[in-house]
């Protein structure tokens, strides 16, 4: 489920990308062993817990290490109802929240057929109710000793939740076209006509694609003899704005009949906002290439989160449930306790997403970002939402922050949203020298972020509360999480 090759400046290395696997088989046996695995808070190493040395993982640090463990984040999302819900009023006061509407049972018999092989929703056999349950566990787990974890908030329809949707394309043995997803740990394709965590107008789309092949003579890509056309397709939609952007990952910028192919395919779903095809002809496991060539439309999409809107092109970092992702930003909002008067740093903004929506209630906001695409896009996203008290900058967002401190100037609050590797100590350390009195902390790591907030208490920052939410149902591991940090100073021994 995790996001690939959107233009993230994220360059994990072999190192990295070892202490991801460690993360991600802790926590699958965490779920196996009925959540029953255990950490040291303390920091220690044990057997049951990711690699640690003294408390932090093996995180690279140094002005390289943003790219590797808090890179760009290119964030955005779409959603509706922009007020909080009574379900997310009851996660406010405590309240259990997650039960989910009327759907399917699903108690020991798994609903989707191929889940054996794709292995990317592990939780699908149990009841959502099971699943909010466990997430929770794991949760206060991780986090016992460091702050109190507030009820998990859920989906009302954990169904369908994907706007986001990527399929790989190849041949049978019979040379018929096909299209799906990777099995676990393997570059097999395993062929997907229906999901039931994906957009269902995406998969739509994907298999009229998929049917056109063979009347245009388009071939699928052949990852072993390099040979053919089509390679990928991603599908985005907007969830408020229904706009629809298709984008056709090809091998060559050589498309056959690509005018006939994209008007057949717009008279089949005239509902296409669209078409951009996306050239990668390198040898690599990355989706996206870097050249690209807008074949229908503008080449991007719109959507709304939290009453802005936002540009969204076919590399911009999208937050791929946008109802979850509603909730999640107004809570983090609601805690950061801004009253209008406040300097805020959105670090590693995006194409700031967080940031605009903070600048309704702050003073002033900062958007630090180091990607120059993102950056680009937040500027445009700012001027067409006329919010004019924020700023932008293409910079490395810890060595910004600690060149604004040397400068003698300060932030009240700073938001940060790292990747599921976490944080960094240089990063960390920026912030305490910066010294703003609160720190949102929006982790989609649950482990890391234990971790990190372990560290930040040495800084002198504690943590008052956190606040899963399950931006994944069927998922193992993917766990929202807001928590509030405030500087109360360090402790002497």
């Amino acid at each position: 489920m995790a996001e690939k090759n959107t233009g993230k400046n994220t360059g994990k290395k072999s190192g990295q990308d070892n202490l991801d696997k460690e993360l991600e088989q802790w926590i699958s046996d965490f779920y196996k062993n009925g959540g029953k695995v255990t950490i040291d808070v303390n920091g220690k190493k044990t057997t049951s817990a990711p690699r640690t040395t003294g408390g932090k993982t093996n995180r690279k640090s140094g002005p390289g290490a943003k790219n590797e463990s808090f890179g760009a984040k290119n964030r955005t999302a779409a959603a509706k109802n922009r007020n909080m819900d009574t379900r997310s009023k009851k996660a406010d006061e405590g309240k259990p929240v997650g039960k989910p509407s009327a759907q399917p049972k699903r108690n020991t018999k798994n609903p989707c057929p191929i889940s054996h092989k794709c292995g990317g929703c592990q939780l699908l056999h149990l009841p959502y109710e099971k699943q909010l349950k466990q997430k929770q566990q794991l949760m206060e787990e991780l986090l016992k000793g460091i702050c109190p974890v507030h009820p998990i908030t859920g989906m009302e329809n954990p169904w369908h939740y994907r706007n986001k949707v990527h399929a790989v394309f190849d041949h049978d043995k019979f040379g018929n076209p096909i299209s799906g997803v990777y099995e676990a740990k393997s570059h097999r394709v395993v062929p997907v006509e229906k999901c039931l965590i994906e957009d269902e107008k995406a998969d739509e789309i994907i298999g009229t694609i998929r049917g056109m092949l063979k009347s245009f003579k388009i071939r699928t890509y052949d990852e072993d003899s390099g040979y053919g056309l089509l390679r990928h397709v991603l599908i985005r939609r907007g969830f408020a704005s229904g706009q629809i952007m298709v984008v056709l990952v090809t091998a060559s910028p050589v498309f056959p009949s690509k005018n006939h192919f994209v008007k057949a395919l717009l008279e089949k779903h005239p509902e296409i906002t669209t078409i951009v095809q996306n050239v990668n002809d390198r040898a690599t496991s990355m989706v996206l290439g870097d050249r690209e060539h807008v074949l229908y439309g503008k080449g991007y999409i719109e959507d709304t989160l939290c009453g802005r809107t936002f540009r969204i092109s076919s590399k911009s970092f999208y937050q791929i449930n946008p109802v979850q992702t509603e909730k999640l930003y107004r809570k983090a909002m609601k805690e950061a306790g801004l009253t209008g008067t406040e300097t805020v740093i959105d670090a590693y903004c995006g194409i700031g997403t967080i940031g605009m929506i903070a600048a309704a209630d702050a003073g002033k906001v900062i958007g630090v970002e180091l990607n120059q695409d993102a950056v680009r896009d937040a500027v445009s996203n700012a001027k067409a939402n006329r919010v004019e008290n924020i700023r932008f900058y293409c910079n490395d967002a810890g060595r910004f922050m600690t060149e604004m401190a040397d400068a003698g100037e300060h932030a009240d609050v700073v938001f940060m949203d790292p990747p599921r590797s976490g944080s960094t100590e240089e990063f960390m350390r920026a912030v305490r020298k910066l010294g703003p009195s609160r720190v949102v902390y929006i982790s989609c790591g649950p482990q890391t972020l234990a971790i990190d907030l372990k560290f930040f208490r040495t800084l002198g920052y504690r943590a008052v509360g956190a606040w899963p939410f399950d931006m994944f149902p069927g998922t193992e591991e993917h766990v929202e999480t807001v928590v509030v940090m405030t500087y109360g100073g360090v402790k002497k021994k």
